[in-house]
């Protein structure tokens, strides 16, 4: 499924002519503009899979930005954004998969499907930390479970009045259950406790829904080389089965084998359409085991 078919950045001239026109302000920064033009970055077109590929500066998570921000994506850490992002984005235009919304510098907004998001490396650590610290909060009250059982069960309790009918059965839980079945009974399981790459994992599980678009920014992040594997399964069968849209900046080599994906090669001076073979990074990748190939035998 398509939902975004292309996306418009601003013409180098009016980068240059906004820049000059704000030279006189006191602002030492003029980002997003500039950044994805100096590639000579014009348009995206886009497939049910799209990839943008790049190292550190390149201009991909810039352009995952400036896309989120222009549809009204949702998203939910804030990111580093300059006063001229909403600039940036007045000049840019989209269009949606023959619907000819979007474009120019009209008003109207491209409606994506309900629950269309980004998500991004800050997303995914957030809801890791997010884990831990429910998981810390349960662990004090276990341990202070721990020894209220103890308090409990061996104190001397009779009962005077209604009043004390809740500490009566509680006296009771503790003297006809073992000490763990107390603590069970009173606290709830530690949310299940995973690995970064599992907790990641089920993050983008959870967010990912069926019929919509996503945008991923460096999604391998946490991921072991086989969790990796897993995630490249689910995307694909997300795209191919159940109706969604993927624009991934990404330099994972399994992500970038995904099938039928449309690859921009953001390190190219003039950015560039790629099969993944082609990448730098991944003829370095082949070269490394080609060179120490019979060590595998």
């Amino acid at each position: 499924m398509i939902y975004l078919s292309q996306f418009r950045f601003p013409e180098r001239e009016q980068e240059y002519d906004f820049t000059m026109n704000q030279k006189r302000t006191c602002y030492d920064t003029f980002y997003p503009f500039l950044v994805l033009s100096k590639h000579r970055l014009r348009e995206l077109d886009f497939e049910p899979v799209t990839i943008l590929y790049g190292g550190n500066g390149s201009g991909k998570t810039t352009a995952l930005n400036v896309i989120a921000e222009k549809l009204g994506l949702e998203r939910d850490t804030l990111y580093n954004r300059s006063n001229f992002f909403e600039e940036y984005t007045r000049l840019c235009s989209c269009q949606g998969n023959g619907s000819g919304q979007g474009g120019g510098q009209s008003r109207r907004v491209l409606r994506m499907p309900k629950g269309s998001r980004i998500i991004t490396s800050d997303d995914v650590f957030d809801f890791m930390l997010n884990l831990r610290s429910i998981n810390d909060g349960i662990d004090r009250k276990r341990e202070e479970l721990f020894e209220d059982y103890l308090d409990t069960k061996y104190s001397q309790f009779t009962m005077h009045s209604m009043e004390d009918y809740e500490q009566l059965k509680k006296v009771c839980l503790a003297r006809s259950n073992t000490q763990s079945k107390y603590v069970r009974r009173n606290v709830m399981d530690n949310v299940r406790e995973h690995s970064n790459g599992e907790s990641a994992f089920l993050y983008f599980t959870d967010k990912i829904k069926d019929n919509g678009l996503y945008l991923l920014d460096e999604p391998e992040n946490s991921l072991s080389p086989l969790k990796q594997q897993e995630l490249l399964k689910f995307l694909e069968d997300s795209a191919r089965f159940f109706g969604c849209q993927f624009i991934i900046a990404t330099h994972s080599p399994f992500l970038l084998s995904m099938r039928g994906a449309r690859i921009y090669d953001m390190d190219e001076e003039t950015v560039d359409v790629k099969r993944w073979t082609e990448l730098e990074s991944i003829r370095t990748y082949y070269d490394f085991f080609k060179k120490y190939e019979r060590e595998f035998e």
